[in-house]
């Protein structure tokens, strides 16, 4: 999924004009026509790259938008355009708060150049503000990158769960995300201003859990030199967070029962147990249910984390987060690596579409770091991704957790083909950005139905324009026409576009 850019002009001619610029720049064009209609759209839950906006518009004008963004704490780049090019009108516009400015009718070249820069700035310093919140514990469900309404029906929820002191359960497969949505609801709560402790339960040797969880007194045993006390006690206030919960050893899981219960732990060798006022999160990506079932985890202790349970979906059910994220890994690390890196290839945005994740968010961070140390260019290719390349041209037969034996394949069930901008163009499933390979009865469809199901899609996703539709499909446009002849799509979808006919 491209870039989103909010075109927003009174004008329709300059809308038009600015829209077609937008779009053969490779981003999404997304038109408002008053200022009002763009203020809705920008503080709605649709998220934008970048605003190009005319100052003067009737009823709320450009500066008014201005204003109400910055009212909303809504920190998306803004181009400002007019027609009255004055200093003072430059000025106005840059105090509040927009990034660049242009004089009409803009050229194509220089809104080119202002729309990178305005997000490559962008994308710089929100991941610096992040990573800022992070240290401070005042990471909030807005730093947390995500266009999948499943992904954003799991923050709302945990928005909910913020509000409250009620105990959560984090659960999803590893490197999904759990301790960044434990972090959010730390730094969304009333205790915000106060530790956030994470510990990660499998990492801990098994005869050091109670000393490291509830502390110990100064001799307490062999080698303890001086006290120590705990991370519950070192939390108080705060929040804990307990990553991997499902590791702990079966002694343990007794004193967190009691300190969950009675609200003190006892450190070891301490005389008397110590109150304790945390704020309790917990994560595991093991199946808690089925543990308890095997006496492996304590059914008192499962049913006193499980209170308010929040299931964080693997990577592969929310392929549309892969470019956001693959940019915001992107800007950290070239910056980290002293790199000057413009983007990651369209080729390459497909590639990592189409891989699998068995190692979810975590992996796809690694082999981004991996392809900005090894690109000697500025910008990313397919490349630059050697490892998931093998591996999307040679899908091996992987159990995918969760899902019954049945649902093993050699190939992956659906292909990304991203976002629609005409939804009753669409063969059926692809309103959800996938385009399905196996049949209703699990076998794959014919090569004809799929090639007719992506050439209805591109129709429909570039608006009629087959110039588009055949560069995007790598194929000549009377190639394009024939196809659609002989799939007896012409009539329906290839013969009534908006291209002149001379164009054809």
């Amino acid at each position: 999924m491209s870039e989103r850019v909010l075109i927003v002009d009174d004008d329709p001619v300059q809308r038009r004009l600015v829209e077609a610029m937008v779009g053969k720049f490779g981003y999404t064009p997304v038109i408002a026509e008053s200022g009002e209609q763009a203020v809705a759209m920008l503080t709605g839950s649709d998220r934008f790259d970048c605003v190009v906006l005319d100052l003067v518009m009737p009823d709320l004008d450009g500066m008014g938008v201005l204003t109400r963004l910055r009212e909303a704490g809504i920190s998306v780049p803004v181009i400002v355009q007019t027609a009255h090019g004055g200093i003072d009108n430059v000025v106005s516009a840059m105090r509040a708060g927009a990034v660049d400015f242009a004089v009409k009718p803009v050229g194509a070249e220089r809104l080119q150049v202002s729309l990178k820069n305005a997000m490559d700035k962008s994308a710089l310093e929100d991941e610096l503000n992040r990573i800022k919140r992070g240290k401070s514990g005042t990471l909030t469900f807005k730093d947390i990158i995500t266009r999948s309404g499943a992904m954003q029906a799991v923050l709302r929820t945990a928005e909910k769960a913020a509000a409250s002191t009620i105990a959560v359960l984090i659960e999803g497969e590893s490197g999904v995300g759990k301790e960044l949505i434990a972090r959010a609801i730390h730094g969304s709560g009333d205790r915000r201003a106060r530790p956030f402790i994470a510990v990660n339960c499998g990492a801990i040797p098994e005869n050091l859990v109670e000393s490291i969880l509830f502390g110990h007194e100064k001799g307490a045993f062999t080698g303890a030199t001086e006290r120590h006390i705990g991370k519950f006690i070192e939390a108080t206030g705060g929040t804990l967070f307990l990553d991997e919960v499902g590791e702990l050893p079966a002694a343990a899981q007794v004193k967190l029962l009691r300190a969950i219960q009675e609200g003190e732990v006892e450190p070891v060798g301490a005389r008397k147990p110590v109150k304790v006022d945390v704020r309790l999160v917990s994560a595991t990506n093991r199946n808690l249910i089925a543990d308890v079932k095997t006496g492996r985890f304590r059914e008192d202790l499962f049913y006193r984390l499980h209170v308010f349970p929040i299931s964080v979906p693997p990577l592969r059910a929310r392929a549309e987060d892969i470019p956001d994220l693959t940019r915001h890994f992107l800007a950290r690390f070239a910056a980290e690596e002293g790199k000057r890196i413009r983007a990651v290839s369209a080729d390459a945005l497909a590639l990592l579409a189409n891989h699998r994740w068995p190692g979810n968010v975590r992996q796809l961070e690694n082999a981004v770091f991996r392809a900005v140390v090894l690109t000697e260019g500025d910008i990313i290719g397919v490349e630059e991704f050697p490892q998931v390349a093998a591996q999307v041209a040679n899908p091996s037969v992987t159990t995918v957790p969760d899902t019954p034996p049945q649902a093993l394949v050699e190939v992956p069930q659906y292909v990304d083909i991203g976002p629609a901008t005409a939804p009753g163009m669409l063969p059926p499933g692809a309103a959800t950005g996938t385009l399905g390979v196996l049949d209703s009865e699990g076998e794959v469809r014919a090569l004809e139905e799929i090639e007719a199901d992506a050439i209805r899609f591109a129709i429909a996703h570039y608006r009629g324009q087959m110039s588009e539709v055949a560069r995007r499909l790598r194929i000549g446009r009377s190639t394009l026409y024939r196809k659609l002849e002989f799939l007896g799509l012409g009539d329906k979808d290839g013969s009534n576009h908006d291209e002149p006919a001379d164009a054809r």
